[in-house]
């Protein structure tokens, strides 16, 4: 069997989630003619962000200003810059433009860019990784995270339609099961993709599929677009580029946040080709997750977006030092992990906290959200956990939830036998926190950093428990969490122009070649520098993506 075809097309777009469906819609705005490739099923189209919680950066939004928060492009863009720390001089030439290009993107047309394709976000806005304590460092200074009315599925829907309208109108071809194993290049140009076919397949959005093959085939174009993401489920290459001069070794095991299709493979291949690869050692891995007691993908991990006052204990029962407190800096948490020689860690809370603070990220962990269930989105504010909350109380094998710290502890002891807790050492520095609550100031770090939230209505209302002892029976039953760092996000990659097109090693441009979303470090080759500010998936997928077609659109116009 074989698939060959010459000239079927303006471009071709390598990749079928959210950034390629992007540079598709934008292309065919245009009238331009896409073959769309993808190693998976149609089930699968729109790729990871499917299964996301639909967070957006957006700034001096208006939901930011109806809920009383100052911000501005010139605070964002101190926040970025503080945060990615760019310091390479060639590496990060085109990412630093890229942030100050996104960061204005952010604060200007993407909020109208999106609500007119029908995009809505909710009316909270949420405050993602709060920090490392300074000013000028890690960590967004006001709230900014946008949460999609109708999720990841919603943001893949308003791109996802017209390009379905435009296939209707024969602008776009999807070929599926076509796994590219080589760009075309002649005479410096990218003229076209190879590949094998590989069997066809029924199986379940996100669900591993067969790398059978049965064919090959060759599809030429007037140019090519890379959007194939990157390297987080493929646990193998995410070893390989561990920046281990930074964080230390990577844990002997890890859960895996991306389906399995999320592979790398194009980096390599476009690299082969001649592209430049740029900051692959930078990478955002979380360190909340959970196993999954209902798997989809293989190794499948969720995680735990926490609220700021459960108590992190390391593998050996000792607290973790200030500012490593849930939700305000993830690689700094992650470094010190690793500098333990652990694999997991623990979250110490009640079941007060465990209902007003723990949101799991995923669009499948959200039905309220993802199905835009306002009565059940309600039931938020109710007492009690909600329901796929419930769900890991229940079922996940790595809560412990107990009437008394004794009986705790001992539960927490059989999950991890290799590395038995000290009930004394857990008990002392659960002593000291609940010391510290009995006034309304404190020398606790983590307590001010909980009252601070609270000053913000919607965390005060809806995401922030009020402080108290985690000792207090009222409070209880006593839960401990078992943490595992979670794979996920890809912050360096193919280094590209601000117009999305390649860059080669000697700094010239790559005719023919674009590239887009995650496989570019979401623009540039690592337009996040060496940390993310949350809500920066989509919106970088988006905003690269938009910018490949739209160039593209010009360039063959």
């Amino acid at each position: 069997m074989s698939d060959t075809g010459a000239e079927t097309a303006d471009v071709i777009v390598v990749g079928a989630g959210l950034a390629g469906l992007v540079a598709t819609y934008e292309l065919t705005r245009a009238g331009k003619r896409v073959l769309l490739v993808d190693q998976e099923n149609a089930a699968n189209l729109g790729g990871q962000a499917f299964w996301s919680l639909g967070g957006l950066f957006l700034v001096d939004s208006p939901e930011q200003r109806r809920m009383g928060i100052k911000d501005s492009y010139e605070l964002a863009l101190a926040d970025w810059l503080g945060s990615a720390g760019f310091d390479r001089e060639d590496e990060d030439h085109w990412p630093r433009k890229w942030a100050e290009a996104y960061v204005k993107f952010a604060a200007g047309e993407k909020r109208d860019y999106l609500y007119g394709l029908g995009l809505k976000v909710t009316p909270n806005v949420g405050w993602a990784e709060r920090g490392a304590g300074t000013a000028t460092g890690h960590g967004n200074s006001v709230p900014r995270f946008h949460l999609t009315w109708g999720t990841g599925p919603e943001v893949v829907r308003v791109f996802r339609e017209p390009v379905l309208d435009a296939a209707a109108r024969g602008l776009v071809t999807f070929k599926y099961r076509h796994q590219v194993d080589e760009l075309i290049v002649e005479d410096g140009a990218a003229v076209g993709v190879r590949g094998s076919l590989l069997a066809p397949s029924d199986t379940a959005r996100g669900v591993a599929s067969s790398r059978e093959t049965v064919g090959g085939f060759e599809l030429r174009a007037r140019a090519v677009v890379v959007t194939s993401g990157g390297i987080g489920g493929n646990h193998e290459l995410v070893r390989k580029n561990w920046p281990v001069d930074r964080v230390g070794s990577p844990p002997e095991t890890m859960v895996t946040g991306v389906p399995a299709y999320v592979d790398g493979r194009m980096i390599g291949i476009t690299e082969g080709a001649g592209a430049s690869v740029v900051n692959r050692d930078r990478m955002w891995h979380y360190t909340e997750g959970l196993k999954n007691w209902d798997p989809i993908w293989p190794g499948h991990g969720i995680r735990i977006i926490p609220g700021p006052s459960s108590l992190w204990l390391d593998a050996e029962g000792k607290r973790l030092p200030a500012p490593l407190f849930p939700g305000h800096d993830t690689l700094a948490t992650l470094k010190h992990i690793t500098a333990t020689g652990h694999d997991h860690t623990w979250f110490i809370l009640t079941r007060a906290i465990v209902e007003k603070e723990f949101a799991l990220s995923g669009s499948e962990q959200n039905p309220d959200l993802t199905g835009k269930d306002l009565k059940l989105v309600l039931q938020r504010v109710k007492k009690g956990a909600p329901g796929p909350v419930q769900a890991f109380l229940d079922r996940g094998e790595d809560f412990v939830v107990r009437r008394n710290l004794k009986d705790l502890v001992e539960g927490m002891n059989r999950l991890t036998p290799s590395t038995p807790l000290d009930y004394a050492q857990v008990e002392r520095e659960i002593v000291a926190r609940d010391r510290e609550i009995d006034n309304g100031y404190s020398k606790d770090l983590q307590l001010m950093a909980v009252k601070n939230a609270r000053s913000y209505f919607f965390d005060r209302v809806t995401r922030v428990a009020k402080p108290h002892r985690l000792l207090d029976p009222a409070q209880g039953p006593l839960i401990a969490v078992r943490l595992h760092v979670l794979t996920r996000k890809t912050l360096g990659g193919l280094e590209t122009t601000l117009d999305s097109q390649v860059v080669r090693p000697d700094g010239s441009v790559f005719d023919g070649l674009y590239a887009a979303g995650e496989v570019a470090g979401f623009g540039g080759g690592g337009v996040h520098g060496y940390n993310a500010l949350e809500g920066t998936f989509l919106g970088g997928c988006i905003f690269s993506g938009r910018a490949a077609g739209r160039a593209l659109a010009r360039s063959l116009a």
